[in-house]
């Protein structure tokens, strides 16, 4: 699977991803683009999901015009030793099929 780390995650969470393709938007050169220009950039490079602590992104795009899983995680704080903890989660919704649109994980 394809996966995309949001700019507000730790890139340390890369590594917990065994198994999976997965990119941080520094790496892909894509830092600082809007959510509908990430997302279009994603369906081009045949992302299968975003991996974001944007709790705003579920309201701010209309995914029916989107093919593509964004997984929003919910947590006090983004720090890597916070979002360690929702990898059990994560990493449950992503050995099934992803639907497009968001999915909040908390």
């Amino acid at each position: 699977m394809r996966l995309l780390l949001d700019e507000n995650l730790p890139k340390k969470l890369k590594r917990d991803f065994s198994g999976h393709q997965i990119y941080t938007l520094r790496e892909k050169g894509w830092g600082g683009k809007s959510n509908g220009i990430l997302l279009q950039l994603m369906i081009a490079e045949k992302f299968d999901a975003l991996l974001t602590f944007d709790q705003n992104i579920q309201h701010q795009q209309n995914f029916k015009k989107y093919s593509i899983a964004v997984i929003v995680l919910t947590a006090a704080d983004n720090s890597y030793l916070t979002l360690k903890t929702l990898l059990p989660k994560i990493k449950e919704l992503l050995s099934k099929e992803l639907v497009p649109g968001p999915v909040e994980i908390k």
